[in-house]
């Protein structure tokens, strides 16, 4: 295999070919920074038309979940003593930028991750590590969230405009300025098994995955791009299966709009399912043979 830049196809169509039509429209440049665009975390909708705040001092609005969705101290990212971050969680997130841009460029993961690490920086450009405390893995999107007065829905628009802000900045910067060493292998480690069982997965999902996400691969290239990434920690690292399951559905959960977490958590307790009674298969087989 060619690394993703000969075979690109996530389910029965290839994201390279997407790419290919749409490449007249689209620019993705490419200097020290991942290309655009990036799937900056999904986020909360806010009740917010001047038709509804006219209404606001007659109309009793609920805060739907608000404290769930806010920005937990207790969730920021984990920082080593570089000032880097040093969580699994960074890794798989990065990792995951870095296939989905792959796929809309139609070019070898593995390539581009080694190429952004190793750019030069732009001149001039300065990353402010302060923006790496703010930085919140664990943000969701979440269902609209409603407000009791306009003053308050104002509040919470510039909150996350803030965090989409820091997110950018963090997302975009070099990784070397970002991620520890330790992260960036893993990440690589990530990546090389993701190519290795491309090909093998990619008739995997197209057995698991829903009808209308085969049906239209080139507007799921986020999801399938996590799948491919959980089916292959699970198979060539070997980490616990529930762990990245959680891992995956956390990255729905940021990245994806939709029912993308729960469609992705079936996959994959189907294919842990399916891994495990072919395990099972070939067990007895040996045991029959000796």
């Amino acid at each position: 295999m060619e690394g993703i830049r000969s075979s690109c196809v996530l389910s029965c169509y290839s994201s390279k070919t997407y790419f290919r039509l749409h490449h007249q429209a689209l620019e993705y440049p490419f200097l020290c920074r991942l290309p655009l665009p990036l799937p900056l975390p999904a986020k909360r909708q806010f009740t917010s038309s001047p038709t509804i705040r006219s209404c606001l001092p007659t109309l009793a609005l609920q805060v739907q979940d608000q404290q769930s969705f806010h920005k937990s101290k207790e969730m920021l990212p984990k920082i080593d003593k570089s000032g880097r971050f040093c969580s699994p969680r960074a890794a798989r997130e990065l990792a995951l930028l870095i296939v989905y841009a792959a796929c809309l460029q139609g070019s070898d993961p593995i390539r581009l991750f080694e190429k952004r690490v190793n750019a030069t920086r732009e001149p001039g450009y300065e990353f402010d590590k302060a923006s790496l405390l703010q930085y919140n893995h664990m943000s969701f999107g979440g269902p609209p969230v409603t407000t009791q007065s306009a003053e308050e829905a104002d509040e919470l628009l510039r909150s996350d405009e803030q965090d989409s802000a820091i997110e950018a900045e963090v997302l975009s910067a070099p990784p070397k300025l970002v991620y520890s060493k330790l992260l960036l292998r893993f990440t690589r480690k990530l990546l090389v098994a993701i190519v290795d069982k491309w090909d093998s997965h990619v008739l995997v999902i197209d057995k698991i995955a829903p009808l209308n996400w085969k049906n239209e691969p080139a507007g799921r290239i986020l999801e399938l791009s996590i799948l491919h990434l959980a089916m292959s920690e699970m198979t060539v690292l070997g980490t616990r299966h529930q762990i990245v399951i959680n891992e995956a559905v956390d990255l729905a959960k940021r990245f994806c709009d939709g029912a993308a977490p729960r469609v992705i958590n079936g996959c994959l307790r189907t294919f842990v399912k399916d891994l495990a009674g072919t395990g099972i298969a070939q067990a007895s087989k040996q045991g029959s043979a000796t």
